[in-house]
């Protein structure tokens, strides 16, 4: 009966204590907060997946340029001597400069008369510049059989060469057998055309998002011609020769200051007609093409070209242009007009681009033209260009022989600079029609231009 009593009050104490609320004081709160801060960042510090995780990427690439250096009067070239070289123009890959040495006889006496040499050389200063190579002699008859050396294809064993300072070179002696070089595709109208790719190698982190949204480009010149096209909405009509042109007065107002001085005061006015009397209905068409699309329009028959310079250079649409441009105040499209029409420079051409660029004050374009006029001076007095410049622009030929005379030595040519200069301002003539196209240099020694 004891043990029975027992059991039921140690029964009846349990049910009792399991009911009763435990007695939580402030100084238990207090010590529960003490525990927390102690001992739950350590405990935290086991489930890593809680935190944000970092990371980065180191990248190493190459970032590529490419240069053509056309060696025009490939067979005069020869004999200059062992180490003596061609360069091309300098130009930038990554931040540092380069150029292109092609030496005739070989860069080494060895290896002369067998071979020619071309090499890759850094022209800025920089040290320990990591760079790949592509060399390629260009096959011109179109079979497109190139002779190609180059890094990038291929897995380099002791990685990309290292050029420590300027002046610094990478190329081939022995990059072509002359004799077979002279009978070969790769030379054609005693030109050679050599490619080259420079790599330089960079690293860097990679910094690039996860997500990026594309942005389109622009089309709004699209749009813009596509109403040019269908006509939409226009309001004025140009009569050229008899040919119909609609147009669309605020956006002419909008690009051109003339139109909207000729039409704003007939703005109410709709199905205005204007004639245009000193432009073929071609070109006001390429007018309205760039004023809409702002963009130079190719077209086949303007391209075509004549048996003279004179009527090839005319007749090209970027020349045709030129009036136009001037006349309706469009700075853009009279640049785009020059850009192109340097493109055309060559001895027989430049009297006549030098001409038009005067007529429409086209100053960039005359500067480019005088500049090579007097590099190559002689050859160009030799032009029926020049012929014409002495006929028609006199005052042209003028500048461009005082340009030769403050000049001095800058433009001679071996040297032969006042000689030059005397048989011109005379009014004679001389039997030497070399080229100045390339600066020639023994090896080691500083292009200057």
């Amino acid at each position: 009966m004891a043990e029975t009593e027992n059991l039921k009050e140690e029964k009846q104490y349990d049910e009792e204590s399991h009911c009763k609320p435990f007695p939580f004081t402030k100084q238990l709160f207090l010590n529960s907060l003490w525990f927390l801060n102690s001992h739950l960042p350590n405990a935290l510090l086991s489930f890593p997946s809680m935190y944000p995780s970092a990371a980065s990427s180191s990248v190493t690439e190459t970032i590529n340029g490419s240069h053509r250096f056309t060696i025009r009067g490939y067979s005069l070239a020869k004999g200059i001597g062992v180490g003596k070289y061609i360069a091309s123009n300098i130009f930038t890959v990554a931040g540092h400069k380069w150029a292109i040495y092609f030496f005739p006889n070989g860069k080494n006496r060895e290896d002369n008369p067998l071979y020619v040499s071309v090499f890759i050389a850094l022209a800025s200063e920089g040290a320990d510049v990591r760079a790949l190579f592509e060399l390629t002699l260009v096959d011109q008859s179109g079979k497109g059989k190139h002779k190609v050396h180059s890094h990038f294809d291929r897995s380099l064993e002791s990685g990309p060469p290292t050029l420590k300072y300027r002046g610094s070179m990478w190329g081939f002696k022995r990059f072509f057998r002359r004799e077979l070089l002279e009978t070969s595709d790769f030379l054609k109208d005693d030109c050679l055309e050599i490619d080259c790719t420079v790599g330089v190698v960079v690293s860097g982190i990679d910094r690039k998002r996860l997500q990026s949204v594309q942005v389109p480009e622009s089309d709004i010149g699209t749009q813009f011609g596509m109403l040019l096209e269908d006509e939409v909405y226009s309001d004025v009509t140009f009569i050229v020769s008899g040919e119909k042109f609609h147009a669309h007065k605020l956006v002419l107002a909008a690009r051109s200051p003339v139109f909207e001085t000729e039409l704003l005061n007939t703005m109410e006015e709709n199905n205005h007609e204007i004639v245009v009397a000193d432009i073929e209905p071609k070109v006001f068409k390429a007018l309205l093409h760039f004023i809409y699309r702002d963009t130079l329009v190719e077209d086949k028959e303007l391209l075509e070209s004549s048996s003279s310079f004179m009527s090839s250079v005319s007749d090209t649409l970027a020349a045709k242009l030129l009036a136009p441009a001037e006349k309706y105040g469009l700075p853009r499209l009279k640049i785009i007009c020059e850009s192109a029409l340097c493109k055309d420079i060559a001895v027989e051409s430049v009297s006549h681009i030098l001409a038009l660029a005067d007529r429409y004050h086209a100053t960039d374009l005359k500067s480019v033209c005088l500049k090579f006029a007097a590099e190559n001076i002689v050859a160009v007095m030799h032009s029926d260009g020049y012929r014409y410049l002495k006929e028609n622009c006199p005052s042209l030929q003028s500048e461009l022989l005082k340009m030769m005379a403050d000049g001095g030595e800058r433009f001679s040519e071996g040297g032969k600079g006042q000689s030059t200069w005397a048989h011109l301002s005379d009014g004679g003539d001389t039997n030497d029609a070399n080229v100045r196209q390339q600066s020639w240099g023994s090896e080691g020694e500083r292009i200057e231009r």
